[in-house]
């Protein structure tokens, strides 16, 4: 059986294919970036041969994913002989609401409900559901399912989601805490079971997905108690574009001083805040070159996304009643040791102690032997996520 798995986000697609016969084998992947815009490129990656590397135009998701099928089946590159070969078809949906508590085979009515959804994710569900009518319409009669983003958080208890507005907010509008990243959270709690030689329902794990995007969850038992991000991916921590955690107050004192939109706030907080708000540069690397070269801002945002981060974890240690593992994944999470020591520098009172030469070397286990709790480095595999509940569902 062969799996396409489709992870379509605002201005770029993810693709990979997976043969499953007992395990499940990577065949190819590749990345659509920059659509919408000129000089669209796509990067493709057939296991065991170089990466080939194509510029077009593609104004929208509908183009790339027509683009997406000739690289698959080319003789050369490709890893089909037709597009027929594909058995079902994974894709990561970002919001999930209430209404869906697990991966879900795509039928008319749960589309339709994927599109209500719509107004708590506008920038992610409308490309989500691009990439599933693009393949409803390239492979009639082949299962797609959507894997969503919410899902896991699904098992938060109301004290961890609700919020402190007139209910009906909540029981009119499902105005509450959903969280995100749910697919790659997933992943390594599981991942990290393995690496401690534990169950899962036996640990009290505190994931950490920092990227551009970030969020952290507390598991207890397998099961999300509580989420950093909420109703959309802008709350809780400091992130690359958006503001993460602030008062209320403060976007309606703005948009009456400045007489902004709703629109033009929402672009503020999701596009123009966070690192990029602070320093100018969204990507943390830049903004760790400039800290280094002596300018305070970058520095002050630095601490900002160290401090927070710090607290997510203190706070979610005191919700689970102790932690065996801290996790990192992600861009920065799995890529910079200098921040992941920083962070890991006041969890000393819990028995937590950094193994420098294991964390500048991006080990998996980066706490020392005599450590209480595990700190550990995983590399997130969402696709991997997605292509085994597709599976599940269409075997």
């Amino acid at each position: 059986m062969k799996i396409l798995v489709i992870n379509c986000g605002s201005s770029s697609i993810k693709y990979q294919i997976f043969k499953v016969n007992g395990e499940y084998e990577l065949l190819a992947k590749g990345l659509v970036e920059r659509i919408g815009l000129k000089n669209s490129l796509i990067k493709h990656t057939t296991v065991g041969k170089e990466t080939v590397t194509f510029e077009m135009d593609l104004p929208d998701h509908k183009a790339a994913m027509d683009s997406i099928e000739p690289i698959l089946t080319n003789p050369e590159y490709g890893v089909l002989s037709d597009i027929s070969e594909i058995d079902g078809v994974g894709h990561r949906v970002v919001h999930g609401g209430e209404v869906f508590k697990g991966s879900a085979i795509i039928d008319e009515d749960s589309l339709e409900k994927i599109r209500d959804l719509i107004p708590f994710a506008p920038l992610h569900n409308p490309p989500n559901i691009i990439g599933i009518e693009s393949c409803q319409q390239a492979l009639p009669g082949v299962a797609n399912v959507a894997v969503f983003d919410t899902a896991i958080h699904q098992t938060m208890p109301p004290k961890a989601y609700m919020y402190a507005l007139p209910i009906d907010y909540y029981k009119k509008d499902g105005i509450r805490r959903y969280g995100f990243h749910g697919t790659s959270h997933e992943y390594v709690s599981v991942q990290a079971a393995k690496i401690l030689g534990r169950k899962l329902e036996d640990i009290k794990v505190i994931t950490c997905h920092l990227g551009n995007g970030s969020s952290i969850t507390a598991f207890d038992k397998g099961k999300v108690v509580d989420t950093s991000m909420g109703l959309t991916p802008l709350e809780g921590l400091l992130m690359g574009t958006r503001s993460g955690d602030l008062d209320p107050a403060i976007i309606l004192t703005i948009m009456k001083k400045y007489n902004l939109s709703p629109a033009e706030m929402d672009n503020i907080l999701n596009k123009e805040s966070g690192l990029k708000g602070l320093t100018g540069k969204a990507d943390m690397r830049d903004v760790l070159t400039l800290a280094e070269g002596g300018d305070y801002d970058a520095k002050v945002a630095v601490e900002v996304f160290v401090y927070r981060i710090q607290k997510y974890i203190g706070a979610y240690t005191a919700a689970l009643s102790g932690v065996d593992a801290i996790v990192f994944t992600a861009g920065i999470g799995e890529n910079n040791p200098y921040l992941r020591e920083r962070i890991l520098s006041s969890f000393e009172y819990l028995g937590l102690s950094v193994d420098s030469k294991k964390n500048d070397a991006n080990e998996i286990t980066i706490s020392t032997e005599d450590s209480k709790v595990t700190a550990l480095l995983i590399s997130t595999n969402e696709e991997l996520m997605i292509a085994r509940d597709t599976y599940e569902l269409i075997k």
